[in-house]
């Protein structure tokens, strides 16, 4: 403990968005900077304090400085404030936003207490009343990249079909995963060269719309060319696999899937609930549709159907992007620089 100076915690069990941006980013922390996670539902990968070490952050680690207890959700927010007001300890208190709204606020109350906020985008900035910098997610080039072999070619998947278009993350109302599949019904009896794959879990308080999707898939005809996947071990060979990805959220905090889809060499259209309209340039890397309209989800979509060599052209545009603008390296770096800006003031 003496030379951990950041302690991210994790205080929710189940995966969600923010556990997935500390898993991929405190590794790439870790190179420069003595940090701690804290909390369940995290690998045993990642650089770790527990719970009876907590008494420990009443002591400076070995540099002096108070540590920084960056907190992500409302709960650790909490925390937080509990270890530094109540318990007197010596932290700093740095928290991260990405809601699309406008807080509560009990949430508001909290920010207005925190000594450092990030904000995930500019838009997710818009929503906050206090001073704040904006460090955009960035993606593990290491894990996303162009297809290089024959295992990433979408002959490789045994689904029927030359091109693919797909869409990943958790099938609900909020994600869109109903306009997908509209879209899909509607365009791909007029492109038999394509197949839509639908990766992602259902939710048993989901359950329902999931089997309903099928449902109308089914009654289309088009359950051969319309794939469900359910949840896959390993998603990235798949961003790999398919020529086009569509992210079609009807809210969202940021949404990391578009970066990876555009790391992986892929076209991308998407809707403009969280960052994704800060990601997309439109016309060179994809299309950029409104949250929740149906119609012109599938009107962006079609071109890239009646043209696959404009998906392979936007695919390396979004590639070298990317690479140039949101690698995870960036990231770790915009939020050092808030670390140190909070050490050095008095």
């Amino acid at each position: 403990m003496s030379r951990i100076e950041v302690v991210a915690p994790n205080l929710k069990r189940r995966l969600s968005g923010v556990t997935s941006t500390i898993v991929q980013l405190v590794p790439v922390q870790a190179r420069t900077l003595g940090i701690a996670t804290l909390g369940p539902g995290l690998p045993d990968s990642l650089p770790k304090m527990r719970w009876w070490q907590v008494p420990a952050l009443a002591t400076r680690p070995k540099s002096g400085r108070k540590r920084i207890w960056h907190a992500r959700r409302n709960t650790e927010m909490v925390a937080g404030l509990l270890l530094k007001s109540v318990l007197r300890m010596p932290l700093k208190l740095v928290f991260t936003s990405a809601a699309q709204r406008h807080h509560k606020p009990f949430t508001r109350w909290l920010i207005r207490r925190m000594d450092a906020v990030i904000a995930t985008s500019a838009r997710s900035g818009g929503f906050l009343q206090v001073p704040h910098t904006v460090v955009m997610h960035g993606v593990d080039l290491d894990a996303f990249y162009p297809p290089k072999g024959s295992d990433d070619g979408f002959s490789a998947s045994g689904l029927p079909g030359k091109y693919a278009v797909g869409c990943f993350g958790r099938i609900r109302h909020q994600k869109g995963t109903d306009l997908f599949v509209d879209a899909m019904i509607e365009l791909l009896p007029h492109y038999p060269e394509w197949t839509a794959v639908i990766a992602g879990r259902v939710t048993p308080e989901h359950k329902a719309f999931g089997d309903d999707l099928k449902a109308r898939v089914a009654k289309a005809g088009l359950s051969q060319r319309i794939v469900f996947l359910g949840e896959v071990d390993d998603i990235k060979p798949w961003y790999r696999r398919i020529s086009l990805y569509v992210a079609p959220s009807r809210n969202e905090g940021f949404g990391l899937t578009p970066l990876e889809a555009m790391a992986s060499g892929t076209a991308v259209v998407a809707s403009d609930a969280g960052a994704y309209a800060e990601m997309v340039d439109v016309g060179q890397t994809g299309a950029v549709a409104p949250a929740g309209d149906g119609a012109a989800l599938r009107e962006a979509i079609r071109p890239y159907l009646a043209d696959p060599a404009l998906a392979a052209a936007h695919g390396a545009n979004a590639a070298a992007d990317v690479k140039a603008l949101f690698p995870l390296q960036r990231e770790a770096e915009g939020i050092r620089r808030v670390y140190d800006h909070v050490w050095a003031e008095r």
